[in-house]
């Protein structure tokens, strides 16, 4: 007899007021982008050379633009592209759901060469402050998927397994708990530690580099666990589209931790 857990309904809608209702997940969105914003403040010219906490004001309103464009455009490009190319208007409704963290990771990378170049800083230092940040909303929309009971993980006999709602009857791995942790948690204490360290402090890039590796890593992982989507199932030999697309950050990731800084000039300081 197989044993599981009840799933803990929760109402999708965390605040309603009036007609206006306020979904977890768009609430997940809102926090992570508050606490980022507070934490690159406090990160700039503490552990962040160069950045002051006017920077990281305006990198709230660009990494925003950077995040919602590129998720969405990454969904629709990546998970669904014959549906949205049927019916564009579709593209454009995003309180219905669908984003994609790797698409909004190539929007903030974007928003964030261009800020760096307008703004004349140290593009690797601009991308630590963001990175160092990143698992904090990685955390909270992890939760709020596993609220909203979506992105369940693969059928198990494990004595935490659940039924989800949409999961069918028999009892699944909550896989969004588990990428909650290992993209959240473990990657936000890994990096904490690693940005207040003044030996990788005086190579900017190297945060950067840890959270592509280190994010690539828990992703694959949590793969294994989590059922692929069902209008795209494995793209091959059992490998999903989540693991595929985070080959290239753990490559980037560790051409930015193993590169071989420039050579300072004569009577320069050595980064």
């Amino acid at each position: 007899m197989t044993f599981a857990l009840a799933f803990p309904t929760i109402d999708p809608v965390a605040v309603e007021i009036g007609p206006v209702a306020i979904r977890w997940y768009a609430l997940s969105y809102v926090v992570g982008l508050v606490l980022g914003w507070q934490y690159v403040r406090y990160l700039a010219g503490r552990c962040i050379e160069g950045l002051t906490k006017r920077h990281a004001d305006d990198l709230l309103v660009w990494g925003t633009l950077g995040v919602v464009l590129g998720g969405r455009l990454g969904y629709v490009l990546f998970y669904q592209p014959g549906y949205y190319f049927s019916n564009p208007a579709e593209i454009f409704v995003i309180w219905q759901g669908g984003m994609s963290f790797h698409g909004g990771a190539l929007g903030v990378l974007v928003v964030v060469v261009l800020y760096a170049r307008i703004m004349k800083l140290n593009l690797l230092s601009v991308a630590d402050a963001i990175c160092a940040q990143v698992p904090i909303g990685l955390f909270l929309g992890r939760v709020a998927n596993f609220i909203n009971g979506e992105l369940y993980g693969r059928v198990s006999d494990a004595p935490w397994a659940m039924v989800f709602p949409g999961g069918g009857t028999e009892p699944r791995h909550p896989s969004q708990l588990y990428e909650a942790v290992l993209e959240g948690l473990v990657l936000f204490a890994v990096l904490a530690v690693a940005v207040h360290m003044k030996r990788i402090a005086q190579r900017p890039g190297t945060v950067a580099g840890m959270f592509f590796v280190g994010y690539g890593v828990a992703r694959i992982v949590g793969e294994l666990f989590r059922e692929p989507d069902a209008f795209l199932g494995f793209i091959v030999s059992g490998i999903t589209m989540g693991q595929l697309l985070s080959l290239p950050m753990i490559v980037l990731g560790l051409f930015l931790i193993l590169r071989i800084p420039p050579v300072p000039r004569t009577g320069q300081r050595a980064e």
